[in-house]
């Protein structure tokens, strides 16, 4: 009988293999993978827990946060704050920075997350997820603040999202390819259940909120006018599109069949570059969409090199199957 491999052992693994998880590292991990199975039981008890709705504040961004945003959050924050392998957090749903008290050792890593993501679909019992990514800070350093989550995505030392959904799943890279840990309520743990996870370069399968099409610009018009033209158009092939409205489920099903996943500018905004979060969102889905073969771009630059401005900076976002994410990118260019 095959032995099974639960995360900690993987972690070791990675550490021995490639000795880039040092032991505050893998601590974190398994931190923040044991705050996930809270926030998840959290989840599956709904109505019962008296956890759905909203909680009748608002976040950073002005959207109006569900109960469950602000439990998901404060549980990360208390899993995370003493353990000693944390500097500072930083979240979706708090203004600013949370350093680690000086009353519990201080460690050299910067965790960064979105508590509960797709939250609007909470109460529709749609599948939502946690988004996290982890930044080391320069040695000696003193006092930690918001310019030192600055960083651009290419500086991560691992990215990760837990799914809420029929099962619960930990999908993590540490920077050597995707792993997929699902997690066996009967053990408590989260046992590897896929290894090297490698999306599709090529896809017939896009993802996209269609309602806003009057809104975007003319190359990703273009793009998805095309794939809607099927086999009668320039693609020579019939497209299917797939939108859940929760980027955990939407970039979730390209990381396990391919696909590409669009959420860019529009002329609503003009003067913001997207909606997602950089930091929070865009670039932890971009490490693993690229640690498993994709390529995930803004249109006209590597999402992984933009140096942030901001703890709270968007983004336009396109990532998913290679192929596709290339052509976008082409149509991009043709049209500065």
């Amino acid at each position: 009988m095959t032995q099974s491999v639960n995360l900690t052992r993987y972690l070791v693994e990675q550490e021995r293999e490639h000795g880039v998880i040092t032991p505050q590292l893998r601590l974190l991990v398994e931190v923040v993978a044991r705050a996930c199975k809270r926030i998840s039981i959290a989840v599956n008890k709904g109505a019962l827990g008296d956890v759905l709705g909203s909680a009748g504040t608002g976040n950073v961004q002005g959207e109006v946060q569900k109960k469950l945003d602000v439990i998901a959050n404060d549980v990360l924050i208390h899993a995370n704050e003493w353990g000693g392998h944390l500097a500072a957090m930083a979240s979706e749903e708090m203004d600013t920075v949370f350093p680690v008290s000086e009353h519990y050792p201080r460690g050299e890593y910067l965790l960064l997350f979105d508590p509960l993501d797709g939250s609007s679909n909470i109460d529709v019992d749609v599948t939502i997820g946690t988004i996290f990514s982890v930044l080391q800070i320069p040695k000696n350093t003193t006092d930690v603040t918001e310019q030192h989550f600055l960083q651009a995505g290419n500086k991560q030392v691992a990215a990760g999202y837990c799914v809420y959904g029929p099962q619960t799943q930990l999908v993590l890279t540490v920077g050597h390819g995707v792993a997929v840990f699902t997690l066996d309520r009967e053990q408590g743990s989260f046992v590897l259940t896929e290894r090297d996870l490698q999306i599709p370069p090529s896809t017939s399968e896009f993802s996209i909120n269609m309602s806003n099409l009057r809104h975007w610009a003319p190359p990703v018009k273009r793009y998805i006018d095309e794939c809607l033209q099927g086999k009668d158009g320039p693609r020579g092939r019939d497209f299917n599109m797939r939108w859940v409205g929760s980027m955990v489920a939407d970039v979730h099903r390209i990381l396990m069949r391919g696909g590409v996943f669009l959420y860019p500018w529009d002329k609503r905004e003009p003067n913001k570059p997207g909606k997602l979060r950089l930091l929070y969102e865009a670039n932890p889905m971009s490490l693993l969409v690229e640690q498993a073969g994709g390529a995930a771009t803004t249109g006209s630059q590597r999402i992984l090199d933009i140096v942030p401005t901001s703890l709270h900076e968007r983004c336009s976002v396109m990532l998913g199957s290679r192929e596709e994410v290339e052509l976008l990118q082409r149509y991009h260019a043709q049209t500065v």
